[in-house]
């Protein structure tokens, strides 16, 4: 447990400091001290690829090849399968739940508007997240806990605070907990950065086709409640059985630090 919350802190102070050095240099980079898009892609940009750094270098994520070289592309298609069937039923169980306040609405829209925040939020995003989450938390909470449900639910109730918006927290949560149990039942991280990938590069398409990103979801049904819960039964017909496909393929046995 110690050493998952040092991974924690160390990924949340990378985050912070990388969005206070940019927020003191962008006046000399963009010569307006205002908060714009491109400084926020620049400190999140900035923050994943440092954070990839210090965690590969200290060890904490080490890479290998093996799951790769194992080719189980079938795990992956169904890991993204799984990953947009669980976009409707998550949006669902958001509106039914209290509402949440959003902290980060204003600082969200400017990334996911503009065309380098793909880049930021859809390819280095599921990359990082994963290795700190699931490469490093989790591989050392299944290592030190008896229990492997209770490491996967600290390691997503980890994953849910970082977001640090409430609005936030009932999807990371639960995207915490799926990618958790993908991570212990492959022993890599490429499932979920699969997951994670599809799951995000759908947000950011939604946010720029729909007219209105905030919009409740029975919106996309005309406005009727019964075509939005036929919406949200036939996600879930496609969301757990895509789920349970990869239990069928072998876990591999990795290196004791290995990620992919």
């Amino acid at each position: 447990m110690k050493n998952a919350l040092i991974y924690l802190l160390v990924f949340a102070a990378i985050q912070i400091g990388c969005a206070a050095l940019v927020r003191v240099l962008w006046p000399y980079i963009a010569g307006t001290p205002d908060i714009t898009p491109m400084m926020l892609i620049a400190s999140s940009v900035a923050s994943s690829v440092i954070a990839a750094v210090v965690f590969f270098l200290a060890r904490w994520s080490t890479l290998s090849r093996d799951y790769v070289r194992s080719r189980q592309w079938g795990v992956l298609f169904w890991s993204s399968v799984a990953a947009a069937g669980a976009i409707i039923p998550s949006a669902w169980l958001q509106e039914v739940l209290p509402e949440l306040p959003n902290w980060a609405e204003g600082q969200l829209d400017m990334i996911l508007r503009e065309r380098w925040g793909y880049v930021a939020v859809g390819l280095l995003a599921p990359i990082v997240e994963e290795m700190v989450f699931r490469g490093a938390i989790l591989r050392s909470l299944l290592s030190t806990m008896s229990r492997p449900w209770a490491a996967i639910a600290v390691s997503a109730v980890l994953f849910a605070a970082i977001h640090t918006n409430p609005a936030q927290l009932p999807h990371a949560l639960l995207v915490g907990l799926l990618l958790g149990w993908m991570y212990m039942r492959t022993g890599s991280i490429v499932p979920g950065v699969a997951y994670h990938w599809v799951n995000n590069t759908v947000a950011y398409i939604m946010y720029n086709v729909m007219p209105d990103p905030d919009a409740p979801l029975s919106t996309l049904f005309g406005g009727d409640t019964l075509r939005t819960l036929m919406a949200v039964g036939c996600s879930l017909l496609i969301l757990l059985p895509a789920l349970f496909q990869p239990v069928s393929y072998t876990h591999l046995t990795l290196p004791t630090n290995s990620l992919v």
